[in-house]
């Protein structure tokens, strides 16, 4: 690999000083942790960087029907090493339930990044969240999939209806003392043949149609008498990540437990869906992140025309572009995490306070899937033709990073989802609130423009009719991300200092003015340089 990537073998912590400052701003407590912090990104910068890319190369798992006995088992075999990353891995997903914050569990998986391997670990944790907060009476397989050998999955979509939960045919049959599921088409199941344990959707025999109509239950692998509960149709081929597998499931008589009340079951699957959104938006950051440590290392070694590429005008215009979305959409992210973790506990119907945590992930899920695709797509054209070869690190960044505004529901479902949540909740009310008390008192321009922006965009969107407001909810959910990202920024200026005051007005120019960034920038080194020093 050290041939491969200029990332592999740097603490992916200590080269990170974006991630730093947030978690200085956000999550006070992690200067207790800071040798924790390092170790990780050591682990993460050498060992799982190398079995990412390995597996990535051709180890991707791979399904086995049948064991030697000739017993459908419907298992995936892993590449051993990725085996033994996820199990050095899984503390991941731990901090929420032991005492600790999300920022703590979600400082790792930014870390971690690589999709496939998170995506393993954020799946097995939706199961523990719901049995967490609405299952105690299930606690013996959340302590599996938390400390034990247990991998979780959920399976929420069908192939009718994709982000159309309403249309989910899946029904739930309770039968003695056992709920069983029938007609259960999961087409697309992230982690099956390795999962032990999955949360999926069904509606119970009478239930209303419609999303409402969902309960929520856990389908282990095995039935009581030992026996295959649900079978793997295949797995699919995927131009995305290649180390999670994904295949079709197929539930049919499966044994099933109810999670908490059937007529709930909307809510806690709603819940955990925000989770993953989350976990999509830190996500997409650390790929664009681990795409940055490949290019500043390869702009100041890589000479062009007798000078380093860092050198030049044009180059430093990228590496600008790549600072400010890079800070601007890992402070959004966070930001919503930070919401989210005052709000975990509330319970339906809800408070306020989770209404403007649903909120902001729509936003953070959004505009950082939007930062990473256009972050790595400018880092392998810094690399030059290097940039578009499989052999280097630098592309999957790239092909990963695309995964990112599809997972977890596309750009299209925000933008309704947004205005649901501020039509039935009223969630842009504290939304625009926090917005205020972060710059109504902030004298720079930056800060009025995207205050600015921010009211202008709701209140169009309060005064359009219906079909129209749909019409130009893509547009105003981007801008009032983009608002809350410049919000974001001038928190973490008042920590750090200067930089992200910096930041936070190349942020507004670029994405709420419109602006092109000013010419004086191209001398300010230690913005998209950080740690080299003004030049």
């Amino acid at each position: 690999m050290e041939h491969l990537s200029y990332a592999y073998g740097k603490n992916h912590y200590l080269e990170d000083p974006d991630l730093r400052a947030v978690l200085a701003h956000f999550w006070p407590e992690a200067r207790d942790r800071e040798a924790e912090l390092a170790d990780w990104g050591a682990f993460m910068g050498r060992e799982v960087y190398e079995a990412a890319y390995h597996v990535d190369q051709g180890a991707e798992p791979v399904l086995v029907m049948h064991d030697l006995d000739g017993r459908r088992v419907d298992r995936v075999r892993l590449a051993p090493v990725q085996r033994q990353v996820l199990e050095r891995l899984r503390p991941i997903v731990r901090p929420p339930y032991e005492g600790g914050s999300w920022h703590h569990h979600f400082a790792l998986g930014y870390l971690l990044a690589d999709p496939g391997l998170y995506c393993i670990l954020t799946i097995t944790h939706q199961v523990a969240y719901p049995l967490h907060k609405y299952a105690p009476d299930l606690g013996a397989w959340k302590e599996r999939v938390l400390y034990g050998d247990a991998w979780g999955a959920t399976w929420m979509t069908e192939i009718q209806g994709g982000s159309d939960l309403g249309a989910n045919r899946t029904v739930a049959r309770r039968e003695g003392g056992v709920w069983r599921l029938f007609a259960g088409d999961k087409y697309f199941a992230s982690g099956a043949g390795l999962a032990d344990v999955a949360v999926a959707t069904a509606r119970p025999e009478g239930a209303p149609a419609g999303p409402k109509g969902l309960a929520l239950f856990l389908v282990p692998r095995l039935r009581a008498d030992g026996t295959l509960n649900f079978t793997v149709r295949r797995l699919k081929v995927k131009s995305g990540t290649r180390a999670v597998p994904s295949g079709e499931v197929e539930l049919e008589g499966s044994e099933a437990y109810l999670i908490g009340r059937a007529e709930e079951g909307i809510y806690y699957t709603l819940e955990t869906l925000t989770v993953s959104r989350l976990a999509n938006a830190v996500a997409a950051m650390g790929i664009a992140g681990k795409a940055i440590l490949e290019v500043r290392e390869r702009v100041q070694r890589r000479e062009a025309f007798g000078r380093p590429l860092a050198a030049w005008p044009l180059v430093r215009h990228d590496l600008l572009e790549l600072a400010v979305r890079q800070a601007g959409g890992l402070a959004l992210a966070f930001a919503a995490v930070d919401a989210f973790d005052r709000a975990w506990a509330d319970r339906p119907p809800y408070t306020e306070r989770y209404h403007f945590a649903r909120f902001l992930s729509h936003l953070a899920k959004n505009r950082t899937a939007d930062h990473a695709a256009a972050i790595t797509r400018l880092a392998m054209e810094l690399f030059g033709g290097l940039g578009f070869l499989e052999e280097y690190a630098v592309a999957r960044w790239h092909r990963e990073a695309l995964i990112t505004p599809i997972w977890e529901g596309p750009s299209n479902v925000q933008a309704l989802d947004l205005l649901e949540a501020m039509q039935k909740k009223r969630a842009h009310e504290p939304f625009l609130a926090w917005l205020e008390e972060r710059l109504a008192r902030r004298s720079e321009p930056g800060a009025e423009a995207a205050l600015a922006a921010a009211r202008r965009t709701l209140a169009e969107l309060a005064a359009a009719e219906p079909e129209a407001a749909v019409w130009t909810a893509k547009t105003a959910l981007a801008r009032l991300a983009d608002a809350a990202a410049v919000a974001a920024l001038y928190g973490l200026a008042d920590g750090p200092g200067g930089r992200y005051r910096e930041l936070a007005e190349l942020y507004a120019d670029r994405f709420l003015r419109g602006e092109p960034f000013p010419a004086a920038a191209a001398h300010r080194t230690e913005v998209f340089l950080p740690g080299r020093g003004p030049s």
